[in-house]
């Protein structure tokens, strides 16, 4: 919690990105995208992570990100209440085959790994 990142833990992420179980990649997601640290994604959390996911993987989308990220909480903020929390999260994209699908392209290193 320095605000920088050292070789173990640069390794320990990469590990849990490569080889970790789904659980654990979800929560780790989950850490990650919860900018504020609150223990909630809120929707404006959600729509810069969704940005910032197709700007770098480019691409054209039927939908836009303002339009997917209402989708997902349409479908997975269970108790209405605006915000996702951990279970939330990692149960709606467990359901939601859209929404793992974009967590799982989001830190998707192969390519990386393939010129390493």
């Amino acid at each position: 919690q320095d605000g920088y990142i050292d070789f173990m833990e640069y390794v320990a992420a990469l590990s849990l990105v490569l080889r970790g179980k789904m659980e654990q990649k979800l929560r780790w997601y989950f850490k990650l995208y919860d900018v504020d640290g609150n223990g909630c994604i809120d929707r404006h959390e959600l729509l810069n992570i969704i940005k910032a996911i197709r700007a770098i993987n480019g691409g054209d989308h039927e939908t836009s990100a303002e339009e997917f990220t209402n989708r997902v909480f349409n479908r997975i903020d269970v108790n209405g209440d605006g915000e996702l929390s951990l279970d939330e999260f990692v149960e709606g994209a467990r359901k939601d085959e859209e929404f793992m699908e974009v967590m799982m392209k989001s830190l998707d290193l192969s390519h990386i790994v393939a010129m390493i």
